[in-house]
């Protein structure tokens, strides 16, 4: 079976690239290729009552599948090139952000209308931060929700299933070169195609590493972050987020000159957990129905790591610190503030008595059993410096829980077009360790796909 172009995985860089190719060139037989299920068959087991933790399904339907890890993300679109990637790096900053308002405009088009912009241009809270030594980055953000994000996606799907012959439950066991295009191999069956798009994402970063070292594909080490979801009465933060929705706020401790960030702010939201290569670790979602609106706000305090030679497995760091959380908690450990920075482990009882509700059934614990010393000065020191700009945030009731792992592939060696030393190979997404977000995979899968018609006439 021969394509013109076969795309391996469907998460936003897998999908815009389809999108773009079929719009502006109709005539292609365009495949793609999905380890994880569609849309419609994505569901989590994890129902409160019967099923109360991670069970490690064979595919994660939080990770994989139609959509990607973003499909119940809170469809945040950050449209900037401050934070999210490198991609401007390889495009230029002017194309990356129209790419992102041609996206933005997409989303629009197919379930998103009516979402808000928001806008750090101009916010008052950037003269108040950096007077406490905080530094706002800027950025737009579009704020679909889980509940709209998943729409826009079904409206995607729907246009691309006639136009696309879709593969879903079918993981791709090998890429190679071959006669002028590639053959892909899945369940036993070979397919040849002219052009081929890896867009695998961050769930993919084991198979991304193997892929390049059997195409002499070069790689170097990327970096980790490590830290925890903080979970608080959203009255706290309401100030910002009612303005910024998003606040991507960055500190430089002063005890290690270490910056700790801010990251994927939820107003009114709920902490999840995901699985990641058989790994627990948290993270949230927040809808835009007000009817699935929470009392709280939770967001991330990552600390990023950059490790130097000889040491080249910075996700296997971060996986050894996920998996020791696992085994301590079984899962995830929420913890108070008051008794982290007292040096007490949290108790079921201590939780129940304190005046935050959690959103997630966590294992309470002691966070300093995990994270390591320096990570966790880190954050301790981010939240009173955040106290400052949001008082309530150091408060004893404020909830911790851990681990939270933000994996980053390997950076893949590609040229300004995306392209690898194979001709006609495009690595895309987070899976190329270039993108780090929604809106830049995305404009990465458009800007590939413009790349190949362009090609081609």
């Amino acid at each position: 079976m021969n394509y013109d172009v076969i795309i391996i995985g469907a998460g936003p860089g897998g999908i815009f690239s389809a999108y773009e190719l079929c719009l502006k060139a109709p005539g292609l037989k365009i495949a793609v290729f999905e380890a994880g299920h569609a849309l419609n068959a994505r569901k989590c087991p994890i129902d409160g009552d019967k099923v109360k933790s991670c069970i490690n399904c064979k595919t994660c339907s939080v990770m994989s599948g139609f959509g990607g890890a973003g499909a119940f993300s809170d469809g945040k679109y950050n449209i900037t090139n401050d934070f999210g990637g490198s991609l401007h790096q390889y495009i230029g900053k002017q194309r990356a952000l129209e790419l992102m308002h041609y996206v933005d405009g997409i989303n629009l088009k197919f379930g998103g209308e009516g979402t808000k912009l928001y806008s750090t241009a101009g916010s008052k809270f950037k003269k108040e931060c950096i007077q406490h030594g905080l530094h706002l980055l800027d950025a737009s953000v579009r704020h679909l929700g889980t509940d709209i994000n998943f729409r826009v996606l079904e409206n995607l799907y729907a246009f691309l299933e006639s136009r696309v012959d879709f593969h879903f439950d079918s993981p791709v066991g090998s890429v190679t070169a071959a006669d002028g295009g590639f053959l892909i191999s899945s369940l036993g069956k070979t397919y040849s195609c002219k052009k081929c798009i890896i867009s695998v994402g961050r769930s993919g970063s084991k198979w991304m590493e193997r892929i390049c070292k059997d195409l002499e594909i070069p790689t170097h080490s990327n970096r980790v972050d490590i830290g925890v979801r903080v979970e608080l009465p959203a009255e706290v933060f309401s100030h910002l987020t009612d303005e910024l929705y998003e606040s991507k706020i960055v500190y430089c401790t002063q005890k290690y000159n270490d910056y700790v960030r801010t990251f994927c702010m939820n107003p009114k939201g709920a902490v999840v957990t995901e699985n990641t290569n058989g790994i627990i670790t948290v993270n949230g979602h927040s809808y835009e129905d007000p009817s699935k609106h929470t009392e709280n706000t939770n967001f991330a305090l990552l600390v990023a790591k950059h490790f130097s030679e000889p040491f080249k497995d910075s996700n296997g760091y971060g996986e050894s610190i996920a998996r020791l959380s696992n085994m301590l908690g079984g899962g995830v450990i929420v913890q108070r503030f008051g008794d982290l920075v007292r040096g007490r482990r949290s108790t079921p009882a201590r939780i129940e008595e304190g005046f935050v509700t959690p959103t997630l059934q966590a294992t309470p614990g002691d966070l300093s059993l995990v994270l390591p010393k320096r990570i966790l000065d880190g954050i301790i020191e981010m939240i009173y410096a955040l106290d400052k700009i949001a008082p309530g945030t150091a408060n004893d009731d404020t909830l911790l829980y851990g681990v939270e792992v933000k994996f980053y592939n390997v950076e893949v060696g590609v040229d300004k077009k995306l392209e690898s030393c194979h001709e006609g190979l495009y690595i895309i997404g987070d899976g190329s360790g270039i993108t780090h977000s929604l809106s830049h995979a995305s404009a990465s899968g458009i800007y590939v796909a413009r790349n190949i018609i362009e090609g081609m006439k």
